[in-house]
């Protein structure tokens, strides 16, 4: 059964995992064989089409790039027939491009949808982030603060010793630091190759172990981060990095002057959202895609802010319903 929705996103909640389906779909029959860029290209067009295919007046905030970067979905595209209710939608057909290439655990298909204005308009660049679960005093951590003091502080407040703490961080170079602050502690870190969007959630479900997700990613997945943690309960705060005067430039032009600000999580998701994740390859959030039985196997994610609510729906399609 559907989840009832306020406003703008009244019945859409299954609409939108038909979308992520598809695009999972698509992403899986890519699965090990070595081509990033083929494997979200086709997630990327079943997205688009399902997208297309649906009664809503749609604006992509969050995409892969802008105008000039398509056949991606860029940031300001319309989708939807344009005679439904007017919504936001921030995506990202595979998170996890390199995980699908290899084969390896935890690619999803992933979007996030809020009434119109209700999702930060970020641009494609980098974006330093902090979030933990829920249950915790507000403030509690810092985007600002030591990753050292921000685990001690985190162990304080979860009432146990800093080496019952662990830490999701992305296993980059620029993370070395950080990483070696937060062992000193104590606490145990977990480097994860990709999918920083699933790391983030990780941090609201006791069985994952996670505690805490920091370090920088990508911007795009720092707003579906967002919108999930305003769904389920949780806190962030994040701030843009930018490289160059090109990604700077990419600020000005969606309306962003202040380029060294702090996010807090309700200026990153500023309404109701639904945020919905498709498993495109077996992972710690969700199963991938399997074929069983002449049907297509499925687990998706729904999660509705409206209702503080989370569900996993498991979807079994005929093959050929993706168009294939």
């Amino acid at each position: 059964m559907d989840v009832p929705e306020k406003g703008a996103l009244a019945g859409l909640g299954l609409e939108f995992v038909r979308v992520t389906e598809a695009a999972a779909y698509a992403a899986s029959k890519m699965a090990g064989k070595g081509d990033q860029k083929g494997a979200d290209q086709v997630a990327v067009d079943a997205m688009r089409n399902a997208l297309n295919a649906l009664d809503i007046a749609g604006e992509i905030v969050i995409g892969e790039g802008e105008r000039d970067e398509a056949p991606m979905l860029f940031i300001g595209e319309k989708v939807g027939t344009g005679n439904g209710p007017k919504v936001d939608i921030a995506l990202d057909p595979l998170e996890g491009t390199t995980l699908t290439a290899k084969g390896a655990a935890n690619a999803l298909a992933v979007i996030a949808v809020a009434e119109k204005g209700g999702l930060l308009n970020a641009p494609d660049t980098y974006m330093e982030k902090i979030a933990i679960g829920g249950g915790y005093p507000s403030g509690v951590v810092d985007l600002d603060t030591d990753p050292a003091e921000n685990v001690r502080v985190l162990a304080k407040a979860k009432g146990v010793a800093p080496e019952e703490i662990a830490a999701c961080i992305l296993d980059r170079p620029r993370h070395e630091e950080m990483i070696a602050k937060v062992r000193s502690t104590g606490a145990r870190v977990k480097l994860i190759s990709d999918g920083d969007v699933a790391g983030v959630i990780n941090t609201t479900d006791p069985s994952t172990g996670v505690d805490i997700y920091m370090g920088v990613g990508g911007a795009p997945e720092g707003v579906l981060a967002a919108a999930a943690l305003r769904a389920i309960g949780g806190q962030m705060q994040a701030r843009l990095v930018f490289r160059n005067d090109d990604e700077r430039a990419r600020a000005d032009r969606i309306g962003i002057t202040e380029l060294d600000r702090k996010y807090e999580l309700s200026e990153l998701a500023r309404s109701d959202v639904l945020f919905i994740a498709s498993g495109v390859t077996d992972g710690s959030l969700l199963g991938g895609v399997h074929l069983r039985g002449g049907q297509v196997h499925i687990d998706t994610l729904l999660l509705s802010s409206a209702h503080n609510e989370m569900r996993w729906i498991r979807g079994r399609h005929p093959l050929g319903v993706f168009g294939d």
